[in-house]
């Protein structure tokens, strides 16, 4: 919207005259002083004329409007004047600026910094040209500069930035946008700074996007367990390792990655399963969580707890799930599904295999039996330290345990999974829901855990192996 006064008064007289009532409203100058954010409930035909109403006052931005604020220093000459050619130069092409600082620094010459409010990039490629014959020029790349030298439309050039990442379409960066605005205003409601949240987002982002297509390099082991029997552990650098156990020639999936890694963790399946495009596709999911639920959609048969279920069933019917349930949680997992290309899984798909614990009073309680092959595994259920319906299962005989992420070998992380992993917690709001009762569940499996050596597959890092004494 253009910054003015009544430019609110407008907007709200549009949807008044049509009956649609305002739910939510986001507006900070200092962020953007042109993005105004209004969440409307009417019904489908009175959204449609508002929308109608708003593209004839221009307050909805065209889908070819790309504009930003390019920052460019000027080396000019110390002396009267200097300046004075490169206003001129801005004015003849009709940028406003929206930010300037300078100050002499001893030597011949000073660096003006400038922010140009630009809607046209062929325009400012002309200028930089005509600039360039009066005095030395740098662009400043927005995103990496130390200092934040100017806020103007902030959400369309950081969206933008984040949308290029991890190549969102244009309906879907739209979306992004709204939740990146909700972040914005629920960290500013709790007194927070901005800044860092949203940097480590950028930075989440930047790994997601680093680790595409060849950059894709999970590490792969094979953990021998019987002569008919072995786990393959899938390691990628962002998101849940997958787990591959084969056992009398069946095949069973543990856990499934990030929905942006489609493409590359079918052709690794595919290297490790020739046959995979022609078996069942069954997967065990140990929670809820978006970087171990990303590519459900791929499997034929989905087996999770009852709670896990029902998160997952919610999710495809467009309500939230565990996460997003705490509404100071809600934007960033929202920003973590748009950025990994999350989709729900069909219900039809999911089996819940154990009666729901309702509320269990112990960290671990013990729900049934899962048999797979030559594997007999005891199903237990947290109390939902880490989420509500995280399972673990314990075979005792094979001395194999799989903990998902109650458990996980902190030690044995590769150097991008440690990376990913300082980043993470800022998108999924926690690594635990409730740390204490977390901690109450790790030491519940290692107390469960028989006299000999385990292999114990938590859902991040390394196979853990571990030794029980008499």
């Amino acid at each position: 919207m253009p910054n003015h006064i009544g430019a609110f008064l407008k907007a709200s007289k549009c949807f008044s005259l049509l009956g649609i009532n305002i739910t939510r409203v986001s507006y900070n100058k200092a962020v953007d002083s042109h993005t105004l954010f209004i969440d409307a409930e009417g019904t489908e035909e009175q959204l449609k004329k508002a929308d109608a109403e708003l593209e004839k006052i221009g307050y909805l931005p065209s889908n070819a409007n790309k504009t930003s604020v390019v920052l460019i220093e000027f080396c000019l000459l110390d002396a009267p004047g200097s300046v004075t050619n490169v206003l001129e130069l801005i004015s003849e092409f009709n940028f406003n600026i929206s930010y300037i600082s300078s100050q002499e620094n001893g030597t011949d010459y000073q660096y003006f910094k400038m922010g140009l409010y630009v809607d046209d990039y062929d325009k400012i490629s002309e200028f930089l040209k005509e600039a360039e014959k009066l005095c030395k020029v740098r662009v400043i790349d927005y995103n990496s500069s130390e200092k934040v030298y100017d806020n103007s439309i902030f959400y369309n050039t950081y969206v933008l930035g984040l949308s290029q990442t991890m190549e969102l379409s244009e309906k879907v960066s739209r979306e992004l946008l709204v939740h990146v605005n909700l972040a914005m205003q629920t960290l500013d409601e709790q007194g927070l700074s901005p800044y860092r949240t949203f940097d480590s987002i950028s930075k989440f982002a930047e790994l997601l996007g680093a680790s595409k297509g060849n950059n894709f390099n999970p590490r792969i082991s094979t953990h021998k367990v019987t002569d008919n029997t072995e786990i393959t552990l899938v390691e990628p650098p962002c998101g849940s390792n997958t787990i591959i156990i084969k056992s009398n020639d069946k095949v069973l999936f543990v856990d499934s990655g990030y929905a942006c890694y489609n493409e590359e963790m079918q052709e690794v399946f595919k290297r490790i399963l020739p046959e995979f495009d022609n078996i069942e596709k069954t997967i065990l999911v140990t929670h809820a969580d978006v970087d171990h639920c990303g590519l459900l959609p791929m499997f034929d048969r989905v087996i999770a707890s009852a709670k896990t279920a029902n998160c997952l069933v919610n999710e495809f019917e467009g309500k939230d799930g565990y996460r997003e349930s705490n509404p100071l949680h809600k934007p960033y997992i929202n920003i973590c599904k748009i950025l990994t290309s999350y989709k729900a899984v069909n219900p039809d798909k999911i089996t819940a295999l154990w009666n729901d614990t309702q509320n269990p009073t112990e960290p671990l309680t013990q729900i049934g039996f899962f048999d797979f092959g030559e594997l007999h595994f005891e199903v237990y259920e947290g109390r939902g330290g880490h989420l509500p319906g995280e399972i673990v299962l314990i075979d005792y005989s094979k001395h194999i345990a799989i903990t998902g992420d109650i458990y996980i070998n902190t030690h044995g992380l590769t150097a991008e999974q440690a990376e990913y992993n300082q980043y993470a917690p800022i998108l999924m709001t926690s690594v635990d829901t409730d740390s204490d009762l977390c901690s109450e569940e790790r030491k519940a499996i290692m107390q469960r855990l028989g006299v000999g050596n385990w292999q114990i597959f938590g859902a991040h890092g390394f196979k853990k192996d571990y030794f029980v004494s008499l």
